[in-house]
């Protein structure tokens, strides 16, 4: 048996805060508000997870109102959502996924956040897609008050 999931994720670009989307550190002069790392990226793929298990949502298992996971590592929550699906008898087959962002260019650290996912889902770097694009500078995104994220996820039965 198989099943797909869909996951959505925006955040304001504020000052003050470091950029961390798919595990990696970005420079840049602002960085993503959020409760814990406000990872995006990593946030999609969460939700994409739960969504395919019927799980609920990130809000749900990692809430904002719960000071222990202020400033969370999202790459940490993504492990512990993946020993979820393992436990309802689901392994992860592969993760499609695209970062939305006028700026910064996200194509040099690609590479590393796949190999990121990749671990923290127990994939092969082959098994998870990460692409980038712009909004043409149209929205929020366009006039870089936030970045966004959407991420697919197929899981296998393992039973």
């Amino acid at each position: 048996m198989y099943r797909t999931g869909i996951g959505f994720d925006v955040h304001a670009l504020v000052a003050d805060r470091p950029l961390i989307i798919g595990g990696v550190d970005i420079p840049h002069p602002k960085g993503l508000r959020g409760h814990s790392d406000a990872d995006v990226l990593v946030h999609a793929v969460m939700d994409a997870i739960l969504g395919a298990l019927a799980l609920g949502d990130i809000g749900q298992h990692f809430p904002d109102t719960d000071s222990k996971y202020k400033g969370a590592d999202s790459l940490k929550l993504l492990s512990h959502v993946n020993a979820l699906a393992a436990e309802k008898g689901f392994v992860c087959v592969n993760l499609d996924s695209i970062i939305m962002a006028e700026k910064p260019k996200m194509s040099p650290h690609i590479l590393e956040m796949r190999t990121n996912l990749a671990v923290a889902l127990k994939l092969k770097t082959d098994q998870v897609s990460i692409k980038a694009t712009t909004t043409e500078r149209l929205g929020l995104i366009g006039i870089e008050e936030g970045i966004a994220a959407q991420a697919i996820v197929l899981l296998q039965s393992t039973v």
